[in-house]
């Protein structure tokens, strides 16, 4: 197995993306977010923010009327798509956005007994041209295999899969334990299914179709709390948005994610930070990096 390639502030500068002040909007591509339901709004917003802050040309956050509200208040960048109510109506819907949109984030505060959440993953996970697959629709991922893989493997574009542990538990179906187990059922999984695999943990691992693996060193336990996932893959599907490949929008995301967490708990103390708290500092980080 390859050794693990530590994720430093050096190589996080090494992938820095050219950024020419003679651009516009549409030079920096748009993310589409579907996430999000009327009892995890929050999910759907932390999502958002951090594709925004990611320097996305432009975020379209695709969810219920309720969860939207808390969008169209705290991210009044983004523009708001109410998703419709059945499978077909929100499957036309769905292929009308991806006309406008570069990349694709699904999951986060979805509903796992939704079919019309199901219909969207399938969707997407068939057409989207860059696609994060995080939280709830890895659950739901999980309880279909025999459909789900099959079309992970076909796709031209790698897709990304954000898992923490215990939902990467469900979609091996191991009972894993160790991290050496972890670590290589990881890599089995990115090569077997075409994808790659982010195996989120106080040390986040990050396993790409080739064989190649990332790792993060930098645990930090005030990222242990609900919505830090979010943030994590808002802003990898926002670096996808931008043209850069899977295996630097992972290890960018994972390396950021990180640092912004360490300037925040700093300021704010381990304790008490939020991962709502981790927009606010990842202008620092990107500074540091030299982005």
């Amino acid at each position: 197995m390859a050794e693990d390639i530590e994720i430093t502030s050096k190589l996080l500068s090494s992938m820095a993306p050219l950024r020419s002040d003679k651009s516009h909007k549409g030079t920096f591509g748009t993310v589409l977010v579907c996430a999000g339901s009327d009892y995890m709004s929050g999910a759907l917003d932390i999502a958002v923010g951090a594709a925004l802050r990611s320097g996305s040309g432009m975020v379209i956050a695709y969810s219920t009327d309720k969860a939207l509200d808390v969008v169209r208040v705290n991210h009044p960048c983004a523009v708001l798509a109410r998703r419709e109510d059945t499978a077909a109506k929100a499957l036309r819907q769905a292929n009308e956005l991806l006309k406008r949109c570069t990349s694709v984030l699904i999951g986060p505060g979805l509903e796992v007994e939704d079919q019309v959440s199901k219909a969207l993953i399938e969707h997407f996970t068939v057409n989207a041209p860059r696609l994060v697959i995080d939280a709830s629709a890895l659950t739901i991922m999980a309880k279909d295999k025999e459909v789900f893989y099959p079309l992970l493997q076909g796709r031209d574009e790698p897709a990304i899969l954000t898992p923490h542990i215990g939902e990467f538990r469900r979609l091996t179906g191991e009972d894993l334990t160790s991290p050496e187990e972890m670590a290589s059922s990881s890599v089995q999984f990115a090569l077997q299914n075409k994808c790659i695999a982010v195996l989120k943990n106080h040390k986040t691992l990050i396993a790409l179709n080739s064989g190649k693996k990332y790792i993060s060193n930098y645990g930090n336990s005030g990222l242990a709390k609900g919505g830090s996932g979010d943030f994590l893959s808002g802003l990898m599907a926002g670096f996808l948005s931008q043209g850069m490949s899977g295996e630097e929008a992972a290890v960018c995301a994972v390396g950021f994610h990180s640092a912004a967490g360490a300037i925040a708990s700093e300021d704010l103390g381990k304790r008490a930070m939020l991962p709502t708290d981790l927009e606010r500092y990842l202008p620092e980080a990107f500074c540091k990096a030299g982005w």
